[in-house]
């Protein structure tokens, strides 16, 4: 007897993987955090499916799933996003048995996109390829596997390789619970918790220590200058104008410096004359050789980019590292890389400590979403383009994300 869980939609539309649910979860934002974890979640079997949810699953609040979508595709290895990725026409994909079907609502940009555009992150894979990082939305579809954590409806997060797309299939084990489609849970998936870890894991942060963030309003250098001074850390954060060094002073940073009106090496040299104990830096070149020079003895510099090189055809930026050996030893200071999907054991607990900072109002998650830009708002897939421009240009404030489709109008009666 074929399985009564593989049903084809009206209109001849291809078939789709769906079950009745069988009650909505709680959301409270650590539980189900916990549930994602879990290798697997007991929960009652139906003893007959309901047939009728195909049409829920298919018609979801009124908005029927389309036949086809836009996602961004890697066509040809280069640096230049633009020259890289192009918009294409695709079918909507269908979920397989642990998967989920979401319908995007906001993707985020990360300086890596052009890394990964570039194939820099893995030679193997050759064009054409998906791009995007992190997305949310809701939840239209899923498998029969999928259906024991989630429900049609459901809104989730992912960290997922081809998030730039109206539709994505994604693995459950990718995708995170939240409350509800804000933009703000986006900040938490990379560029959260990149300075949540990487301070935890690497910075062995001390109360009373200095920490000087670079690039500290951008997506992740917000966070980095919140964590460290809830650690009770003195926070120095680099930014490049007077609207973004208020912003710090908003979010505890003890002293901003905006570097086109101050000379930041003789503000560090002249206010900080014993050093700084820790660097979180992701600019390189000469910001990076800066950084070690002013490094205090067993100082630590945590690297988390070089965004200043990643245009360049090696995306490495030019250094001077010929004394860094004795630099290091005359100060029994470190170098420490950091690279997120090494630390994947840190990310539930790094995660829902976040979601639970965020929903007591203790953890602030700023998103630039290109209002204040020439051309207006990041809306529509296309305009992805436009914001990775916007945040190599340094305009943004906060993380920079993209409203790829806006909420649907209900007129079901389902």
């Amino acid at each position: 007897m074929s399985s009564p869980l593989l049903l084809l939609g009206r209109n001849g539309r291809r078939a789709v993987s769906q079950v009745g649910c069988w009650g909505r979860r709680g959301t409270d934002a650590l539980s189900r955090v916990d549930a994602l974890a879990a290798a697997a979640v007991a929960v009652p079997r139906r003893s007959i499916i309901d047939m009728s949810y195909s049409a829920h699953f298919m018609d979801f609040k009124g908005s029927s799933i389309p036949s086809s979508m836009k996602k961004l595709v890697v066509n040809t290895l280069s640096p230049d996003f633009r020259e890289a990725v192009s918009v294409h026409t695709a079918p909507v994909p269908t979920p397989g048995d642990g998967d989920l079907l979401v319908r995007s609502r906001y993707v985020g940009i990360n300086a890596s996109d052009i890394n990964y555009s570039a194939g820099r992150y893995d030679p193997s894979v050759k064009p054409p390829f998906d791009a995007g990082f992190e997305g949310i939305g809701e939840v239209v579809g899923l498998g029969l596997s999928a259906s024991a954590r989630y429900t049609v409806g459901d809104t989730v997060a992912y960290f997922h390789n081809g998030a730039f797309a109206e539709y994505a299939v994604v693995p459950v084990k990718e995708c995170v619970p939240v409350p509800s489609v804000k933009p703000e849970f986006l900040t938490l998936l990379v560029s959260g918790a990149t300075a949540y870890i990487a301070l935890k894991r690497l910075g062995d942060l001390t109360k009373g220590e200095t920490v000087l963030v670079t690039a500290a309003a951008g997506g992740t250098g917000q966070f980095a200058v919140q964590f460290a001074k809830q650690a009770g850390c003195h926070v120095i954060g680099t930014c490049s104008s007077n609207e973004k060094a208020g912003f710090l002073k908003s979010i505890g940073c003890d002293r901003p410096i905006n570097y086109t009106t101050e000379d930041l090496a003789k503000t560090l040299k002249k206010e900080y004359p014993k050093g700084i104990d820790v660097v979180y830096e992701s600019i390189g070149g000469s910001i990076f050789e800066l950084a070690v020079n002013r490094l205090a003895n067993k100082g630590r510099l945590i690297v988390i980019g070089f965004i200043s090189g990643y245009k360049t055809p090696s995306g490495i930026p030019a250094l001077k590292g010929g004394l860094l050996p004795v630099k290091m030893l005359q100060k029994s200071a470190s170098i420490r890389g950091f690279f997120l999907p090494h630390y994947v054991s840190d990310y539930r607990e790094a995660l829902g400590s976040m979601m639970q900072m965020f929903a007591k109002g203790e953890l602030r998650c700023e998103v630039d979403m290109g209002d204040m830009s020439e051309e207006g708002r990041f809306v529509g897939l296309e305009s992805v383009f436009r914001a990775v421009d916007y945040m190599y240009a340094g305009k943004n404030l906060g993380k920079v994300v993209v409203e790829v489709l806006q909420p649907s109008v209900s007129n079901s009666k389902l």
